[in-house]
């Protein structure tokens, strides 16, 4: 099979969960056609340059197989972001990082402490200030409250229950990170087979085809519980050299890098028989 068919083939497997949470939100072809073709141009104009050379409309209109008033057209459609997803997620991690490892905020057991709003001197007004600077202690209480992190008692206290920043509610927030955490991914990816003069990304998988459906649970929770100790293991490590967790950090520019660990399953290969 020609290298051609071969992307074609992957990439109709990429599409296919892709299309099922479109169709789950009522998002037709032609609303996907549109951001297809304005990824296409965004792509073209930034990561096809030609060395010294202005990027032109007649180039992209080449390279992407759209007309060049098409091209104009999607060039003034404003450019998506994740700033602002990307700074609430900050904000939030780092003061559930500082309460789950600053020895202050941890109680005799090494556990997190059960904080109160406003009242002493490490309370939960004080763990946002140190940690998130200015930002309302409230707004993150409640952003934290709403996805589910933390808890609050009947006597105003309140409770860490996640050991990290991960929305165990909010659809919309879950939807975004669709964006932020695939395309990490396929960035990974793009690096590691096309960038041959780079390092190479890490990237591994496990993966059996014939595991018995009574075995899954035990597998499940064997995942879970080994890659949270990993990635709190890495989370330490990165917030040691992370200047808005670790101010006094010196160095030069600014580089963002992260681990993602997920599970997957699937019914696809028929079931085999006792034997």
């Amino acid at each position: 099979m020609s290298q051609e068919k071969l992307l074609q083939k992957a990439i109709l497997r990429v599409l296919k969960p892709l299309i099922r949470i479109l169709l789950r939100n009522n998002i037709p072809f032609g609303a996907f056609s549109e951001m297809a073709r304005q990824a296409y141009v965004e792509v073209a104009t930034n990561d096809f340059k030609v060395e010294g050379r202005k990027q032109s409309n007649s180039r992209i209109s080449t390279i992407t197989g759209l007309s060049r008033k098409e091209v104009k057209r999607l060039q003034e459609i404003e450019e998506s972001s994740d700033s602002h997803l990307t700074e609430k997620y900050n904000r939030a991690a780092r003061v559930v990082y500082g309460w789950v490892h600053d020895e202050d905020y941890q109680n005799r057991k090494g556990g997190s402490k059960i904080l109160s709003f406003d009242k002493g001197d490490y309370c939960f007004t004080a763990l946002v200030k140190e940690f998130s600077g200015d930002v309302p202690p409230r707004a993150i209480l409640d952003e934290l409250e709403r996805v589910g992190v933390v808890e609050i008692d009947d006597k105003e206290m309140i409770h860490l229950v996640s050991r990290a920043y991960i929305p165990k509610t909010g659809i919309n927030e879950k939807i975004q990170y669709l964006g932020t955490d695939v395309a990490a991914l396929l960035n990974t990816m793009d690096r590691n087979i096309y960038e041959e003069n780079k390092s190479k990304y890490f990237q591994r998988k496990v993966y059996y085809d014939n595991l018995p459906s009574e075995a899954i649970e035990e597998l499940q929770k064997l995942i879970a519980e080994n890659s949270q100790q990993l990635l709190e293991k890495i989370d330490i490590a990165m917030a040691e050299h992370d200047r808005d967790a670790n101010p006094k950090v010196k160095g030069s520019g600014r580089k963002a890098i992260g681990v993602g660990v997920y599970y997957f399953e699937n019914n696809e290969i028929k079931e085999q028989g006792d034997e």
